[in-house]
């Protein structure tokens, strides 16, 4: 059995104090705690916390909320133009990552090498009709192509027709097919009982997913506190939570933040971390 030595606890030790909560304000130059996160819970229990106390989750300041936004652009009628955009506002800003369709997924990983800006783009995109073999297939294709975060819809339809093995299987061809990258399970809440929305985050739980999702921002409604509570109360923190549809400001995110989200979809970022709140629109 190997012994713990001292130079490993140091070690230990250092690398949690290098990744810790402890930042420093670029408008003020000192030190500040950031706030809860259920991904930085996660991070300390894979250090050996058997136990994390907290304070109620509280939102980032403007200068940290960029690293929990997803900057989306999925309209149809998108151009390259407007793709060079978006990745540069990303890496200005230094968002999670730009949020794009599979058809721009190489251009923008070409754009974004060497940032700590991920490409995440979507599967299954808008209504989640698509068989599973599609699905999975289209995540081997954009994670060759350079995505490192897929968004899929769930199969809505036959969510609300009770064939939950059918559910189970779709995200879990996605999840398999993605190996090792992030996967996100969108609901599409404005379309489901509540009832449906528990059963969709329990399905997607135990399919491997890595975060449950409100919405494409396509449907008829967006991301609602509402929502984000009960999604988070469902899935514990094992998993993140992510809001999107309808967020435009910084106390909108602030909101869902609170409520338990730990990413936010936007294509309103820039105005959700500067001084602004952005006109209703979609994606």
């Amino acid at each position: 059995m190997s012994t713990i030595t001292t130079d490993i606890i140091d070690n230990i030790i250092s690398q949690v104090i290098a990744d810790s909560s402890i930042t420093e304000c670029p408008t003020c130059s000192k030190n500040h705690l950031r706030p809860f996160s259920y991904d930085a819970a996660n991070d300390l229990v894979s250090f050996g916390a058997s136990r994390v106390g907290v304070v109620a989750p509280s939102c980032p300041p403007k200068y940290e909320m960029a690293r929990w936004i997803d900057h989306t652009l999925l309209k149809p009628d998108v151009t390259r133009e407007e793709i060079e955009f978006i990745c540069g506002e990303a890496k200005e800003h230094t968002f999670a990552s730009v949020c794009v369709n599979p058809t721009w997924v190489n251009l923008s990983h070409k754009l974004l090498r060497n940032t700590d800006v991920k490409v995440c783009t979507v599967i299954g995109f808008p209504l989640g009709a698509t068989l599973p073999e599609v699905k999975s297939t289209e995540t081997r294709q954009v994670i060759s192509q350079g995505a490192q975060e897929v968004d899929m819809v769930i199969n809505v339809g036959a969510l609300k027709s009770g064939d939950l093995s059918l559910v189970e299987h779709d995200i879990r061809s996605v999840v398999r097919a993605a190996g090792r990258k992030i996967v996100k399970v969108i609901l599409e809440t404005c379309l489901l009982t509540d009832e449906e929305k528990v059963t969709a985050c329990t399905i997607s739980k135990r399919a491997g997913a890595d975060f449950v999702k409100t919405s494409t921002g396509f449907s008829t409604g967006g991301a609602t506190v509402t929502d984000v509570a009960l999604m988070r109360k469902v899935v514990g923190h094992a998993m993140g939570v992510k809001a999107s549809g309808g967020v435009r400001s910084y106390d909108e995110a602030c909101k869902m933040v609170e409520a338990g989200a730990t990413r936010i979809g936007a294509s309103a970022s820039v105005a959700i971390v500067s001084n602004g709140k952005a006109a209703k629109g979609d994606y």
